[in-house]
């Protein structure tokens, strides 16, 4: 199962923008964005929102996504 890494998470709340402005840079809307991080909508491999939000934070489009065992 491919979700958001734990890179890509800690960039946004780290950084100095909020995360609406960095959704509205990467061209996607802020829920998405929110709702994509907190898991309530999958993320399939090599997904372009969160590639482009990796792009918006100088994340590399690998480290936007990691694999986790399913239970």
């Amino acid at each position: 199962m491919i979700i958001v890494s734990n890179k890509l998470k800690a960039a946004l709340k780290l950084g100095s923008e909020p995360a609406y402005k960095i959704a509205h840079q990467a061209k996607i809307d802020p829920c998405t964005l929110s709702k994509l991080i907190c898991g309530i909508v999958k993320v399939k491999e090599n997904d372009q929102r969160l590639i482009a939000v990796g792009q918006v934070l100088g994340i590399s489009p690998q480290e936007c996504f990691q694999e986790v065992d399913k239970k």
